[in-house]
This record gives C-alpha cells, structure tokens and sequence, in this order.
C-alpha cells in the first residue's frame, strides 16, 4: 500500500509547488500555465480520493475553459504589467500582516492536540471505493430527484447565453460580410472581364 501514500504526495507537492508559481511567476502566460497544472494535479487528487467526477469538471470546466480563456486573454491583451506593479509596495505590509495570520491559524490547525481525540472520525489511509462509480451515483440522483430543478437550471442557462449573444450582436453598416449564396448565383461571364495586355504595357 505505499503506492497510495506516494501518488498523493507526488500529486499535493506539484500542486502547492505550481500554486506558488502562479502568484511568483513574472510572466502571465507562465502564471496561466502553471495554474493549469496546479488544476491537473488537483484533479489527480480527487481521483485518489474515490471522486472522478469532480476530477472531471475540474479539468473540462477549469483547465478546458477558464484556465484557457485566461490564457488568450492574457496572450491577446497588450496590459502594462509594469504599470499595475506600481502601486504594490503599498499594500505589502497590509499583505504581510494577512500572511502572518493565516500562517498562525495553519499552525493552530496542525500543531493542535483535538484531532488526536478518540470521538472524532478515523479515517483509514486510502478510501473506500464502492463498487458503484461515483459520477453514476451523481447522475442518479441528478436525474431521478433533481429532474426539473436540473432542466430548469439548463434552460436559464441557455437563455442568458442567447440574451448575452442578442445583446452583443449588433449590426455595423461599415463591416463587409460574404454571402455565400450570392458568390453561388453569380455569373462567370459577368463577374469575369478579359483583356489583352501587350508585352510591356500595363492594363
């Protein structure tokens, strides 16, 4: 059983390494990338702990939207980084003193002598896996008794998505759009003209 124990702190040591990347990396791009591999890595965590479909959702929707759309954005955008690093050096102490706290709760949380009680749950090494798939057990679920708050929850969603497409769709009379059926309909002998150049003389 030491497979277990080493894939989880192969997996949680890349995650918080790649996490101090994203906020320690100059360059945005390197910052999105290492933000997607911090998210494989914690999808890789969830697997070990008997949860795929979250594993799932969190490399379709994180890594297969947001984490890419931050990407182009950042690759397309011409942002002054140089210029929003401006103003940091007032908020370092502000910063410094949220740090310092969070690394005394932390140091509470782990160096506390409650968790050892006997009355609290004791969890075994690995997880227990049932033998029914968890995204099959969510599905269930979703589709028996969350039937009509899940199609609801689907159909406000495609409305906003076709009301956020109304909206920014507006019609620009200077912008030059190809119409297919046109260029089909349109006839050789008329569309084309031919000339006879002479050697050494232009049209």
């Amino acid at each position: 059983m030491f497979l277990y124990p080493i894939t989880f702190y192969l997996f949680s040591f890349i995650a918080v390494l790649s996490a101090l990347m994203v906020i320690s990396s100059k360059n945005p791009v390197n910052s999105v990338l290492f933000l997607i591999l911090s998210f494989i890595n914690s999808a890789g965590l969830f697997v070990l702990l008997g949860a795929e479909f979250l594993a799932m959702i969190l490399v379709v929707v994180y890594v297969g939207a947001v984490a890419v759309l931050f990407l182009f954005v950042v690759m397309m955008l011409d942002i002054n980084f140089i210029k929003l690093r401006e103003g940091f050096l007032q908020y370092l102490p502000f910063g410094t003193l949220l740090g310092i706290v969070l690394i005394i709760e932390l140091s509470i949380l782990f160096l506390t002598k409650s968790f050892s009680n006997s009355n609290l749950i004791n969890y075994s090494s690995s997880p227990t896996i049932n033998d029914i798939e968890n995204t099959k057990l969510i599905g269930e679920i979703l589709y028996t008794d969350y039937f009509y708050l899940f199609q609801i929850c689907g159909l406000i969603l495609l409305v906003a998505m076709i009301g956020s497409i109304t909206l920014t769709l507006r019609d620009r009379g200077q912008i030059k759009r190809q119409k297919i059926s046109s260029q089909n309909y349109v006839d050789a002998k008329k569309a084309i003209e031919k000339k006879k150049v002479k050697i050494g003389e232009g049209v």
